[in-house]
């Protein structure tokens, strides 16, 4: 069965979303018709597209990958989608999935229809309530570890999620995995190699000390507080947003990920969360393992480890784009700035391994 016919809205290239195409099967899928209104592109921290619109009197916000999709891109998508389906019915703060469409020839890519999240990214923006108050800050940070906890304290099997990651060996794996990653950064043209004072050192460091026994879990991957939106009344999550690094694995690394990406007024990585970053006020790393200790029974007592980890990892990833820039492929100075903040990442991991 097909809709009626659809108007394109005034400045979305129908390349990357073609709505009479998106029209024709939400009304398949049983959703509302009608003309498409008050289209807006989100932004975000990644390149994926972010469509708000109304259609037939229920918002939506569409999401799809780049408009020059890169290899893993549509993968990446249908992966995010799943996983958001099962967290549906949880307790989770995550977006809430109206529709998914996993196969890419309908649009040129995968793409999923969500509900929009009232609340407001702290990269982009601090209301008065927030910015004035640290108390309310204080708990923000307290909420963000809540999210995570609750996350990780899921059935991920009775989710339907049994294959959504390789749990088998997730500790082993990580440090080559991501030693094998920089050593691949070597192929853009200009990168002289990693200037990271100390990278083997952490790396055996984490092979040496890594715990015997964990419980797998779902993890977010990639939980700092950019990609946490906020309630604008008060300091609880929203939603957590940018699924794209989730898995099963060991949740207790997203505790450790949100402690390594803590900011703290002054340093280059604060500025990865604009103004929160910039007035400080968040819980302290003791503070944040105690609050997670309320909703979770895991063995907590290995933190500082999943905390070096973090470090080693998020500092690894952000090395990429350094590496990049040297070949023109992302600005010099975006560069610069990540390098900048991987080295804070290494300094802080050697101080938590003395």
């Amino acid at each position: 069965m097909w809709g009626m016919s659809v108007a394109q809205p005034v400045g979305v290239d129908r390349e990357v979303v073609d709505f009479a195409v998106v029209g024709n099967w939400m009304t398949e899928q049983g959703l509302p018709e009608g003309e498409f209104e008050e289209v807006t592109e989100l932004g975000g921290g990644t390149q994926n597209i972010m469509l708000r619109f109304t259609r037939g009197g229920r918002d939506y916000v569409l999401r799809r990958g780049p408009k020059h999709l890169r290899a893993k891109s549509n993968d990446v998508i249908r992966r995010e989608a799943r996983l958001l389906g099962a967290l549906g019915d949880t307790e989770v703060k995550a977006p809430r999935v109206i529709a998914a469409c996993p196969d890419e020839s309908v649009l040129g890519a995968v793409f999923y229809l969500m509900e929009p999240i009232t609340g407001f990214n702290p990269q982009n923006e601090l209301p008065e309530l927030h910015a004035s108050d640290p108390e309310v800050r204080r708990l923000m940070g307290l909420s963000a570890v809540e999210a995570i906890a609750t996350l990780g304290s899921l059935d991920y099997r009775a989710l339907g999620l049994t294959d959504y990651g390789k749990p088998e060996g997730f500790l082993e794996r990580q440090v080559p995995r991501w030693m094998g990653e920089l050593e691949s950064y070597s192929t853009n043209d200009g990168y002289p190699g990693p200037d990271i004072p100390g990278v083997e050192r952490v790396g055996e460091w984490l092979d040496r000390n890594r715990p015997a026994q964990w419980t797998p879990g779902i993890l977010h991957g990639d939980c700092h507080l950019a990609n946490m939106m906020f309630a604008y009344e008060g300091p609880e999550v929203a939603a957590m947003v940018d699924w794209e690094m989730s898995t099963i694995g060991d949740p207790l690394l997203d505790l450790g990920w949100q402690i390594a990406t803590r900011p703290v007024p002054g340093t280059t990585g604060a500025a990865l969360v604009g103004k929160l970053g910039a007035v400080g006020g968040l819980p302290t790393p003791e503070e944040m393992i105690a609050h997670y200790a309320k909703f979770s029974e895991r063995d907590l007592s290995a933190v500082t480890w999943y905390t070096v980890l973090a470090c080693f990892k998020l500092g690894i990833v952000l090395e990429g784009t350094h590496a990049r820039a040297f070949a023109g492929k992302a600005p010099k100075q975006v560069g610069d700035f990540l390098h900048a903040i991987t080295l804070e990442l290494f300094e802080r991991a050697h101080g938590l391994m003395e």
